[in-house]
């Protein structure tokens, strides 16, 4: 098993958007919130065996810090305020608030403290746990075979586009958390840049900073499921969330997440004054061309012309599936598509890992994650997922 020598998460920065985004309206608004988050493994992979590995890996990140030239980076950014960006050039990884073992070959991984803490935590090490096991199961993989079989799926998808306008087409990069490598993903992306005029930006501020392209994210699941505990009414949670981000951002970030709970929940809390405030939604779970659908029918019928705003999908996306959704909707209203593992992960005689990091807890008591897609949906509390699905009127997804 190969064994590292130096850190793969070089840089603070080398993580998505939307967790300094979400750390900084936490900074400012639940200081003291304390939450815990754990590791599940969709797939049937036994990963115990890289504990010590990603255990080294987390030692390695305690000596990162934002750098003079990184705060400058994040400063020029009118959404981050002076406050946090000082208390984040402060910032340390604290490793005491990680624990990882080896349970009879399952990987176990349960990170709690602060919440504007442990709030970075996961994405890198969803991101190691995904190098270390691809370095060591497929280890003749490198970044040219990568380029070539983007190249490769460039060149089906312009030919299966050329009549197509594709004047409004967004596509964004969002594989940081399930990536093959850090250099396969800078590599691809660059790719991008270089040969596709509607790539735009990235999830990831390192690469975006690197690449000079825009650093796209709002929130996670994460925001909204905290506020199940935080809200003193468990019915006003979702409203309370979207308040308080739209409190803190403004006119910025302001695309909202609908399937914390699920997409009719959501939007019966997504009100006129929400939907008019918020540039859009996003999509991750669920029949995204029916969710498309029901997104352009509750626009209108709000009153809200749908061209005046924008769809984010998010959900495993392809090109395959971009040129499908475009096709039906891009006359209708606004649309960026986030690719993620198909991009960063998607390399001939590799499996990508379906890892995830989620909340479990926050002040001490159980939140959940209910999905619109099966085999999504997160509570360690079985009477407290009752409770959330009676309070919102839902049914789970078997």
């Amino acid at each position: 098993m190969k064994q590292y020598h130096n850190p793969i998460i070089k840089t603070l920065l080398d993580t998505d958007a939307y967790k300094f985004h979400m750390q900084q309206a936490i900074f400012y608004h639940y200081d003291n919130v304390h939450v815990v988050s754990e590791f599940f493994c969709r797939g049937e992979n036994n990963l115990g065996c890289y504990a010590n590995i990603l255990l080294e890996q987390i030692n390695m990140m305690q000596s990162l810090s934002l750098s003079h030239a990184e705060y400058m980076y994040l400063i020029s950014f009118p959404y981050f305020k002076r406050k946090y960006l000082n208390w984040l050039k402060n910032f340390r990884y604290n490793i005491a608030q990680v624990k990882i073992k080896n349970h009879r070959g399952q990987l176990k991984i349960r990170i709690s403290g602060l919440w504007k803490e442990i709030i970075l935590w996961e994405v890198p090490i969803l991101s190691l746990i995904s190098e270390i096991f691809h370095y060591n199961l497929s280890p003749n993989i490198n970044t040219q075979l990568a380029i070539t079989h983007l190249d490769n799926k460039l060149k089906k998808f312009f030919n299966n586009t050329n009549t197509l306008d594709l004047s409004h087409l967004k596509i964004v990069d969002f594989g940081t958390r399930r990536r093959f490598s850090y250099d396969v993903q800078l590599s691809v992306i660059e790719r991008l840049k270089k040969i596709c005029p509607f790539f735009i930006g990235s999830s990831n501020y390192h690469i975006s900073r690197v690449l000079q392209l825009k650093p796209v994210g709002t929130q996670a699941h994460e925001w909204f499921q905290a506020h199940q505990q935080i809200s003193t009414n468990l019915k006003n949670s979702q409203i309370l969330a979207l308040k308080i981000w739209l409190r803190q951002y403004k006119n910025y970030l302001n695309i909202a997440l609908t399937d914390s709970i699920n997409m009719n929940a959501f939007l019966s809390d997504f009100n006129f004054s929400l939907a008019s405030s918020y540039q859009g939604i996003r999509h991750d779970s669920g029949d995204p061309f029916k969710w498309s659908e029901k997104a352009i029918k509750h626009y209108n019928k709000l009153g809200i012309n749908p061209l005046t705003k924008t769809l984010l999908f998010s959900d495993n996306l392809n090109f395959e599936k971009i040129i499908f959704l475009y096709k039906n909707f891009y006359r209708k209203i606004n649309m960026i598509f986030g690719i993620g593992t198909q991009l960063t992960c998607d390399i001939p005689y590799v499996k990508p890992l379906n890892i995830v990091i989620k909340l479990v807890k926050c002040n001490g008591k159980p939140v959940a994650k209910i999905s619109d897609s099966p085999g999504k949906t997160y509570c360690v509390d079985s009477h407290f997922l009752n409770i959330l699905c009676k309070t919102f009127d839902v049914s789970l997804n078997k």
